[in-house]
This record gives structure tokens, sequence and C-alpha cells, in this order.
């Protein structure tokens, strides 16, 4: 919301918890007075979601899918002019080819995130073809930068607990988007015509190996992270999952760390004129700025 605002567009936020700055509190599984926040809106830009690898798919359906539904009915009934829907990359599967876009399939993983991401499209982009709203599915990459759970916050805990360990040496690659970049996408989408109807992936400059990126993670800590075979590492994860179903540690996560792709965003240039300007040294000197504001780095002896 700070983004949007600094760019003069008045926003107001939908949270679990009330919070200054226009948030009202509401449940986006539920139906209720939150809604009504959509009253007077020319746009919604619906972001909630449960990220995570780990976890059941009723929390999942509820949250991902049956949320979507909801967002989707304020918005309509609010008579807002677009919307726009948070994604993943993840719907692409982790096999395929380098530079994937747009027009290749879904993947249903039996993974509730994947799943219910590729549940919420559906719903989105009917509703568009419906000519309820007009709609735009946005697909981000690896999204890092400052309060990223998933590719900072959990990252850095592991590796601080000497516990980051990668397959496939950490030749794996990862698709970092910073943050700033994915914002700059998503406010662009929202307000080009040519972006209703469509799915756009928003990467970030390039994709890296997960050696590169973890790594860079792990020098702000002045460590450095181990690899070992994927199927050491796949046994060992379906143990952890089954000893503590709520850790991150599972074989979907080990998957994910195997992609020998990234993605392209060649849609989102020609559509939107998106073109990432965060590289990836730029984006972890950001992440170690925040985390030491936030106390999340072991201070320098």
């Amino acid at each position: 919301m700070r983004e949007l605002e600094a760019a003069g567009i008045e926003t107001v936020g939908v949270d679990l918890l009330a919070a200054p700055g226009r948030i009202v509190a509401g449940d986006v599984a539920r139906p209720g007075d939150w809604q009504g926040a959509a009253e007077g809106c020319d746009t919604v830009i619906h972001t909630a979601a449960i990220v995570s690898f780990r976890g059941g798919l009723t929390d999942f359906h509820r949250v991902n899918v049956v949320g979507t539904h909801n967002v989707l009915a304020a918005a309509v009934a609010a008579g807002a002019e677009r919307f726009v829907q948070l994604s993943s990359v993840t719907v692409f599967g982790n096999d395929f080819p380098d530079g994937v876009d747009e027009l290749a399939p879904v993947r249903l993983l039996g993974v509730p995130y994947v799943d219910t991401k590729i549940a919420g499209e559906q719903l989105v982009l009917q509703a568009h073809a419906e000519g309820r709203i007009a709609a735009t599915v946005i697909r981000p990459a690896d999204v890092y930068g400052p309060g990223s759970r998933p590719w900072v916050v959990l990252p850095m805990r592991e590796i601080r607990r000497g516990r980051m360990v990668l397959p496939l040496h950490g030749q794996g690659i990862h698709s970092p988007v910073h943050v700033r970049d994915l914002v700059g996408g998503i406010v662009a989408a929202a307000q080009a015509s040519e972006a209703a109807g469509r799915v756009i992936t928003l990467g970030g400059p390039r994709g890296v190996t997960n050696l590169d990126y973890f790594g860079a993670l792990a020098a702000l800590e002045g460590r450095r992270v181990r690899s070992a075979p994927e199927a050491v590492l796949m046994a060992a994860a379906r143990i952890a999952a089954r000893l503590d179903p709520k850790g991150e540690l599972n074989p979907a996560t080990i998957e994910y760390l195997t992609r020998k792709g990234t993605y392209s965003s060649e849609l989102a240039r020609k559509l939107i004129g998106y073109v990432p300007k965060v590289d990836l040294d730029e984006g972890i000197e950001d992440c170690r700025r925040w985390l030491a504001d936030e106390g999340m780095l072991t201070p320098a002896r």
C-alpha cells in the first residue's frame, strides 16, 4: 500500500486485523462487512493467500479459492472496473522448459498451495469471460525483498541454524523478482486495458542458481550453504514432514528446488512495458538493511 500511495493512488486494505492507514479487519474466506471496503474502488487487487508448501487442502481451499470467490463478489457488487489476482509461477509445475511462458499448460501437483492457485485463476478468468469484471491474473516469480517470508525470512532462519541444504549441488534454478519490481508490474497491469483478460508472468532480470541466491543470503551471516544428493534430501524431507507436519521441510519444497528453468516476462514487456530493474546484488543489499533493522541478523563482532 505504501508504494501505491507514494504514486498518488488512494488505497484501502483488508487484513485479519485492522490497522492505521485505512486497513479494515476481515477474513476473506468468510463473507462479511469487510466486503464493503470495495465500495468506491476502481480497482481491486487480491493478494490474500496461504503461501506455503505445508498443510492440508481444507485450509488452502478455504482461503485461496473461497477467499478469491468472496473478494471477486465484493469487487463486482461494488462496481469496480478492474480486478487483479495474484497467483504464482508454481502453477507451471516443476518440470518445464527454460523461458516457459503463459501459453504453457498449468500442472496439478497434488500440492494444496499449487492446486488452489490454479483453482483461483479459474474463478477470476471465468468472471472476466462472463463479463462480470475486467480481470488480470499475475503470476509472480520467487518474490524476495523486505518482508518476504518464503524467500528471505524462512531461509535466513535455516541458515542461522546451519540447516540450509540444497539438492543438485545448488544448481537448481531460482527466479528472484524483487518486491519493488513486482509492485510496479501490478500497478502497470491494473492500469493497462491490454492486460484485461490476460495471464501475465512477472519475473526478475534473470534466473540464478539456488547456490547463487541462497549463498548470497548466507553470506549476510558469514555462512555458506551446503548441498546433498536429491534422494537423500527427499528421504529426509519425508521423515521431517511426518514428524513435523507444520514444518516447511517436505518433499514439495525439495522438488521446487530442483527446477532447471526460469520464466519468461516477455508478454509483460509487450503488454505493459514491464522491465524489472532490481538486480540481485541490489536486492540482497535491500534485504540486508531490512533484516538488520528487524534485528534478524547476527550483530557483527
